[in-house]
């Protein structure tokens, strides 16, 4: 069955875009792409499900480049992470070749690290971010109020799966802020909670 809603957003950091197709009446299910031209040239395909409290309940993720093929699953249930991996060809030889520094291994060797995490954060895909906008409520929060957060990183074009605290603070008028340990920005978001501008990363055009 065709899916109700799509949003599309241009990278402003690296030349990128990203096109998601999703349904959000009970909860999220998203499919989407996100192409980009940076640390070397990929194409990032997913698919994420949440339950009707937008807590994140499975995220499949595969990234392809030259010479290279990444995937990784992420299923969560009673609290606790199931991560499954996988890869193809060498992304490191294609990392080394472009000038930078090799990558990490697809996944998590730990998964329990992320115990705590309801919500993953895909590494420069503005879509994420709506995924602790609703499940915390935060276009009717209190102004000002800052809600830290533990989520699961999956890093592009590795796949890398980390655990990552996160600030979200809703600003009033449609505004988020959002900041981690080296970054912020205040977001501007639809009524829905997605995104419209993420300063320094993507916007709808």
């Amino acid at each position: 069955m065709p899916l109700p809603t799509a949003l599309f957003w241009e990278r402003l950091d690296l030349p990128g875009a990203e096109h998601v197709l999703l349904a959000d009446r009970t909860g999220l299910y998203a499919h989407g792409t996100a192409l980009a031209a940076g640390p070397v040239p990929y194409a990032c395909h997913y698919e994420l499900q949440t339950g009707p409290d937008w807590v994140t309940t499975r995220f499949d993720v595969r990234a392809e480049g030259a010479g290279w093929a990444r995937g990784v699953r992420l299923e969560l249930a009673a609290g606790r992470w199931r991560i499954t991996a996988s890869e193809q060809g060498d992304l490191d030889k294609a990392l080394v070749a472009a000038g930078h520094a090799r990558a990490g291994l697809p996944g998590s060797e730990d998964p329990d690290l992320l115990y705590g995490a309801f919500d993953v954060d895909l590494g420069g895909s503005p879509l994420t971010n709506t995924l602790p906008v609703r499940r915390l409520g935060l276009l009717d929060a209190e102004v000002g109020v800052a809600h830290r957060i533990s989520v699961a990183w999956v890093l592009v074009p590795s796949l890398e799966v980390v655990q990552a605290d996160q600030i979200y603070t809703p600003l009033g008028d449609n505004r988020v802020s959002f900041a981690n340990e080296t970054f912020s920005a205040d977001m501007r978001i639809d009524d829905q909670g997605f995104v419209v501008d993420y300063p320094g990363l993507a916007r709808q055009p």
